[in-house]
C-alpha cells in the first residue's frame, strides 16, 4: 500500500472508531437512486417507458426506488377534481395506480406493468384492475385499495401527484428523471437523451448515481 493511501485508510478507520454506531451505518448505507418516471396511465408513450423501465429494474432494481408522478390540470368540476388529457378514464387509472403504490407497495411496480400488458383501452377500467390484482395475488378489498380508489382519498392522491409534476417541471409523457435531473423523454420518440436511450444505457446511469450517493467502503479504501 502506498503511504498516502496508507494514510488515508487509517484516518478513515479512526474516525469510524470514533464514530457513533449510528453514524458508522449511515457511512455504509444503501441509498437508493430515485427514480420518477412522469406519465400518463393511459399514454403509449408512458407504457413504452414502464415497459423499458421494467427491464431496467431487472438489473439494477435493489438499487432504485422508483415511482410515477402523473400529469394533469386541476379542475374542479371534475370528480377527481384533475382533468387527464386521455379522458376520466385515465384519472380512474392514475388513482388506482396511486393507491395501490400507497397501499400494497411490494405489488404496486408488477401491478402496473400487467396493466399495460392488457393495453390502453383496459387501464382504468374495474375489469382490468381486477384481472391484475389477481395475477400479483392482492386483495383489493381487505388491502384498503378499493376505498382509496372509490373514496376522497384517491382523488387526493391524484391532485397531489399533478401538483409535484408540475412542481419538477414535468410537461411531457414519458419524461424520466433520475436523482432529480431530467434524463430522458419519450413524447412519440426519444428526446434529450444525451446518455442514450437503450437499457444498458439507463442501467449505467443508474450505477453511476449510486456510486455517487453511497461512499466507498473501507475495504474500497485498503485498495488505493
Amino acid at each position: 500500500m502506498r503511504p498516502f493511501a496508507a494514510a488515508v485508510l487509517s484516518s478513515a478507520l479512526a474516525g469510524l472508531c470514533a464514530a457513533r454506531p449510528q453514524q458508522v451505518l449511515q457511512a455504509f448505507s444503501n441509498v437508493k437512486v430515485p427514480v420518477i418516471l412522469g406519465v400518463m396511465s393511459r399514454c403509449p408513450d408512458a407504457i413504452l417507458c414502464e415497459g423499458v423501465f421494467d427491464q431496467v429494474l431487472d438489473a439494477v432494481g435493489d438499487k432504485v426506488d422508483i415511482s410515477l408522478s402523473f400529469l394533469g390540470k386541476a379542475n374542479s368540476t371534475e370528480p377527481s377534481g384533475v382533468s387527464c388529457l386521455h379522458g376520466r378514464q385515465e384519472c380512474t387509472g392514475n388513482i388506482q395506480e396511486l393507491c395501490v403504490a400507497k397501499y400494497a407497495p411490494d405489488a404496486w411496480w408488477r401491478l402496473v406493468i400487467c396493466l399495460d400488458n392488457l393495453g390502453k383501452e383496459r387501464i382504468g377500467t374495474e375489469e382490468g384492475l381486477v384481472q391484475c390484482a389477481k395475477t400479483v395475488d392482492l386483495d383489493l378489498d381487505q388491502s384498503g385499495i378499493s376505498q382509496c380508489i372509490s373514496g376522497p382519498e384517491g382523488a387526493s392522491l391524484l391532485q397531489a401527484s399533478v401538483r409535484q409534476s408540475e412542481q419538477l417541471g414535468i410537461r411531457s409523457s414519458c419524461t424520466i428523471l433520475i436523482n432529480g435531473a431530467v434524463r430522458c423523454v419519450h413524447d412519440g420518440t426519444w428526446k434529450e437523451c444525451n446518455g442514450g436511450y437503450e437499457v444498458s444505457d439507463f442501467v449505467e446511469s443508474i450505477n453511476e448515481e449510486y456510486d455517487a450517493l453511497n461512499p466507498k467502503s473501507v475495504d474500497s479504501l485498503s485498495s488505493l
